[in-house]
């Protein structure tokens, strides 16, 4: 069932897409990597997500996407939230590959924000504490 998402996706189209994309994609990757509910469900409690079979199954059936979840959801199936949400083909790989993800100069609407509205630069770095969820930090 995966299609591939082009940019040239109606956005009304978009959120359904992603929807059905990322519940395919959580019944994969725990079908690859030979776990069954129960062991995910598990996995979660251990992130501090508490969850049952029957959710799980729901989310694998596209019912009951809690967006909130998925940095925890991609932990206990060891992926990245890229991969969960279509940008890559790669289960480890942080980085959306090209086809999924054009660049900014293959789109045509892509225009760049004017200085005044650039935020601010961050001059002081992350706690150590805080997880980086979507991705390593530079």
């Amino acid at each position: 069932m995966t299609t591939e998402l082009t940019h040239r996706t109606p956005y009304d189209e978009l959120g359904t897409h992603r929807h059905l994309l990322i519940s395919e994609r959580l019944r994969q990757r725990r079908r690859a990597l030979g776990l069954t509910q129960k062991e995910v469900v598990a996995r979660l409690r251990r992130l501090g997500v508490v969850t049952t079979n029957k959710a799980l199954s729901s989310l694998e059936h596209g019912a009951g996407l809690d967006v909130c979840k998925l940095p925890e959801i991609a932990r206990a199936l060891d992926c990245s939230l890229t991969y969960l949400v279509g940008l890559t083909d790669d289960p480890g790989s942080w980085e959306p590959d090209a086809r999924h993800w054009p660049a900014s100069s293959e789109r045509q609407d892509a225009t760049p924000p004017s200085p005044a509205r650039l935020p601010a630069q961050r001059e002081q770095p992350l706690p150590a504490a805080v997880p980086h969820i979507l991705g390593p930090m530079p």
